[in-house]
């Protein structure tokens, strides 16, 4: 045994470089081995742990509700708050440990951002040709006069057509245009002449197949908004048209006589004093913020203030009378200060909603109406990028003011000693979280997935649970209040005052007042249109339609407002 280990000594001593690599190798190997030891166990607890037996609901065999909605875990990067694993919601009877749901999120490991890149990827300009942007030809375009004269950006190594068209149609422009390949510019009209199509010749610079215009030539495509999408004159929204307030003085403080007047002037006049609104009269312009004097609750008939501007032919400027206002790019920040609860609260308040049905938003709105932080009873790491800072708070700990969550099962529910309940219309519901499926919080499914198996499979999944959601919450919440996600569209102000005094909080005029010109904040989709067809066949109308009911049903049965006549079947 000796002589062995003797020659081996001798040839490491001979080779000492060779000895030094055979210890490397040895360290190497054992490090491996001691990180996927590691891997194993998180994922073991992760994937697995904390499962519950299904309870039965309201709907009986039809639908369920389980006491473990815990799946597809993501590990938490805070690990100093000791924080259990994070749960995941879907469907209670997807909730098995071969469920397509969970193994989908656990793949993606809860990154939105990819999954929306990988959805910008796949889009090209024959997608774009069906009714969201039309094609208007090839102009000519020069650095002295530009043939859209809007906001422009450029990417010199991933435009693509639709990235120009989302960002000129999210700032509520009618006309896109491309040109050398990388170049995107907005407007809304063309000032220029047509040139010849050969022209337009340069390929996308993050699209190989499409072309992006060419030297001093803009590919120009029309864009055809939504309908809910906000009127916009350039990064300007349109408000609407106001009577007169009593005292002018005191609801629009600061004010200057233009020459020539234009919304374009009088916008740059009131973003230069900071100020949120532009009102046009005549040709004063005037600035302010809303105001109990100005609340721009009382709109006018739009003919009212159809005078033209001096400045610009097919713009009106109102008069002394009535006035034409918008709201500039200048954020009002009476409402953008947010901090966790002063002392920790001993009551959980949850804002339980069916996924899609607007929690985020809602979050969005709760915090600047009362300047508390909201939490989760998950964690989303784009979330909490956005500002949402409770969300990397264990939901427990009493120093938000409500709780998001998307859990339908007793014990869940029990939890809460009160809740908000979000409804919206299931055929906007669904569609708004099968786009957050596969195209994350503000992007867009793909039509592969519409047109694909994904989106009749999701409406048989996730149809159920919209109704069942709700059923819960109405059965076991100890005090529920009902807020439609609809309803808190129309009438922003009054819902979501009773809002904050259902939270137990003081309700502050001129934080709402500020709430109602941030109210979209980043998670409005943008208002290019996306499906130019009914998703939903006669089959899917039948069964949602019934469900629809059944939750209207039991609403009543509560004294409470049944759905919003918008999407009861005999409505339609």
């Amino acid at each position: 045994m000796a002589r062995p280990l003797l020659k081996i000594q001798r040839y490491f001593r001979r080779k000492p470089v060779r000895f030094f690599s055979f210890i490397l190798l040895y360290l190497t190997a054992g490090s491996l081995v001691f990180l996927h030891s590691g891997f194993v166990g998180d994922n073991s607890t992760g994937a697995n742990g904390g499962r519950d037996p299904l309870v039965a609901s309201e709907m009986g065999n039809r639908v369920a509700s389980s006491d473990g909605r815990r799946v597809g875990m993501m590990g938490r990067v805070f690990k100093e708050n000791r924080r259990p694993t994070p749960r995941r919601y879907g469907p209670p009877w997807m909730k098995g440990a071969a469920g397509k749901d969970s193994h989908d999120w656990r793949a993606r490991g809860g990154d939105y951002t990819s999954s929306w890149n990988r959805a910008l990827k796949g889009r090209n300009a024959k997608d774009l040709d069906d009714g969201r942007a039309n094609y208007i030809g090839c102009y000519i375009d020069n650095t002295a006069k530009r043939a859209l004269r809007g906001v422009s950006f450029f990417d010199y190594k991933k435009m693509t057509v639709f990235r120009c068209q989302d960002n000129c149609a999210e700032r509520g422009y009618l006309y896109s245009g491309l040109e050398f390949g990388a170049e995107c510019y907005c407007g809304h009209k063309i000032q220029a002449p047509n040139a010849s199509e050969s022209e337009c010749n340069m390929e996308c610079k993050g699209e190989k197949g499409n072309l992006c215009g060419g030297a001093n030539r803009l590919s120009i495509y029309r864009l055809e908004l939504s309908q809910g999408s906000a009127r916009r004159y350039g990064s300007a929204i349109f408000k609407g048209c106001f009577h007169r307030p009593d005292n002018v003085t005191l609801a629009l403080p600061v004010s200057a006589v233009i020459q020539n007047m234009s919304v374009e002037k009088c916008v740059d006049f009131c973003t230069e004093k900071e100020l949120s609104l532009a009102v046009l009269a005549g040709d004063r312009c005037l600035c302010g913020f809303p105001t109990p004097h100005f609340s721009l609750h009382e709109m006018e008939d739009e003919e009212m203030c159809l005078h033209r501007c001096h400045g610009e032919e097919f713009e009106s400027c109102g008069n002394d009378k009535y006035f034409v206002v918008y709201q500039t790019q200048v954020q009002d920040n009476r409402c953008m200060d947010r901090h966790f609860l002063p002392t920790r609260s001993k009551q959980l308040m949850a804002l339980a909603s069916f996924p899609g049905a607007g929690n985020t938003w809602a979050r969005h709105l709760i915090e600047l109406a009362t300047g508390f932080y909201t939490g989760s009873y998950y964690f989303d790491g784009s979330l909490y990028n956005k500002g949402f800072k409770g969300e990397r708070d264990h939901w427990r700990s009493g120093r938000n003011v409500c709780i998001k969550t998307h859990e339908s099962g007793k014990k869940e529910i029990e939890a809460f000693d009160a809740s908000i309940v979000m409804i919206r219309n299931p055929y906007k519901a669904l569609m708004a979280e099968f786009n957050r499926k596969y195209g994350g919080h503000i992007g867009f499914a793909s039509q592969a997935h519409w047109r694909g198996k994904e989106w009749p499979e999701f409406v048989k999944n996730y149809a159920p649970w919209w109704a069942s959601h709700t059923l819960d919450w109405l059965r076991y919440g100890r005090n529920v209040h009902v807020v439609h996600f609809e309803e808190l569209k129309r009438e922003l102000f009054s819902k979501l005052k009773d809002m904050v005094l259902f939270l137990g909080l003081e309700v502050a005029e001129d934080r709402l007042l500020c709430v109602e010109g941030q109210k979209d904040g980043n998670f409005k989709r943008s208002g290019l249109r996306k499906l130019e067809y009914d998703p939903y066949t006669p089959e899917m109308r039948a069964s949602i339609d019934e469900l629809v009911m059944t939750v209207d049903a039991a609403l009543k049965k509560r004294n409470m407002a049944g759905v919003p006549k918008e999407y009861r079947p005999t409505s339609r």
